[in-house]
């Protein structure tokens, strides 16, 4: 299963195979979009959801679409995005097909922080204030004691760090009372209503976007490997530390938006591998990005429609697909392609 494992025929970018793989993907994601945006629990119809988009119909509508639906969409797109790439860019670095955003800690030391807060009381604003302390302060704790060690090293610390957060979490929900507890596991479950403020994860998406696309070849080669690295001049420890922090950051980012949303990093880079039967980062990282959005989206609709009134976490759904799915994937990539050499 690992990207050393096998080597599929690569397909050059612009080939037509890959064209239609891209707009495939791309009408498939447009379909969970517009699904998610204009339809729900709330009994609004498809042409009083459209009228909302373009500004008009009832203002009941109007609120529903623009200031729930739209907020709600627009974070899932871009929370799905910016895990799938921090899959695509730790996998590379690790050169382990079972590398996901999550291995760094990040999401451990954020959902300590976010605890701790609703615990002292806080709202959404400081709630996302204390993950994002939390996060931070695990990507500092991991950087300076994995400096120096390598990847492996790296991989190591971030593992025991997330063992030592875990254990906080599990402190933290027993300290907390009963009128708390719902919000802490639905946090801990990945849900989508703290996002307020979708443009964040959105942008974090674009721009990691242009870096996976500007950093492609690094990233092929780290994953070819180390000798290979050497063979074409690029130094390995830059690119390493950059890759760390741009996936831990990603990471937290997403974390904040939306709390622990698993599966996504781990399944979509292998999803995306099998159906482009390549391992070219130019074509992984974009397509993989696409993915992650639309698999998020996808997952939210199902949570907030499947048991309409009620809403269920989002992560809890992506883990129910994701499971099942990356058993498939396992299963379909024993022959996995890897980066091109």
């Amino acid at each position: 299963m690992g990207q050393g494992a096998g080597l599929l025929r690569l397909h050059p970018v612009t080939s037509a195979g890959t064209v239609l793989r891209f707009a495939l993907l791309t009408a498939l994601v447009l379909v969970a979009i517009a699904a998610s945006l204009l339809h729900g629990s709330s009994g609004i119809g498809l042409r009083e959801a459209l009228a909302a988009l373009a500004g008009g119909g009832d203002e009941l509508s109007r609120s529903i679409v623009l200031e729930v639906r739209l907020p709600r969409t627009l974070a899932a797109v871009g929370v799905g995005s910016v895990l799938a790439l921090a899959g695509v860019l730790l996998q590379a670095l690790f050169r382990n097909p079972l590398a996901d955003p999550y291995v760094l800690g990040v999401s451990g030391g954020a959902a300590v922080g976010a605890l701790a807060a609703l615990i002292a009381g806080a709202g959404a604003v400081a709630t996302r204030s204390g993950a994002f302390a939390g996060a931070m302060a695990t990507i500092a704790i991991v950087a300076v004691t994995g400096r120096g060690g390598g990847v492996t090293r790296l991989l190591l610390t971030g593992v025991v760090v997330a063992s030592a957060c875990g254990a906080g979490v599990a402190v933290l929900l027993a300290l907390a009372d009963s009128g708390q507890l719902r919000g802490m596991v639905f946090w801990l479950a990945g849900d989508l209503g703290w996002s307020e403020d979708p443009w964040t994860s959105t942008f974090a998406a674009l721009a990691a976007l242009v870096l996976a696309l500007a950093f492609a070849r690094p990233l092929n080669v780290l994953a070819a490997g180390e000798r290979r690295a050497q063979a074409v001049g690029l130094d390995a420890t830059i690119a390493r530390w950059a890759i760390f922090l741009a996936a831990a950051a990603l990471t937290s980012t997403a974390v904040i938006t939306a709390g622990t949303v698993g599966f996504v990093g781990l399944v979509t880079p292998h999803a995306v591998r099998l159906a482009f039967r390549t391992g070219d980062h130019r074509i992984v990282a974009p397509a993989a990005a696409l993915l992650g959005g639309g698999f998020v989206t996808a997952a939210d609709y199902v949570a907030r429609t499947i048991a309409a009134p009620r809403q269920l976490p989002v992560g809890a759904i992506l883990a129910l697909i994701g499971a099942p799915l990356f058993l498939v994937l396992l299963r379909s990539t024993v022959n996995a392609p890897r980066a091109p050499r």
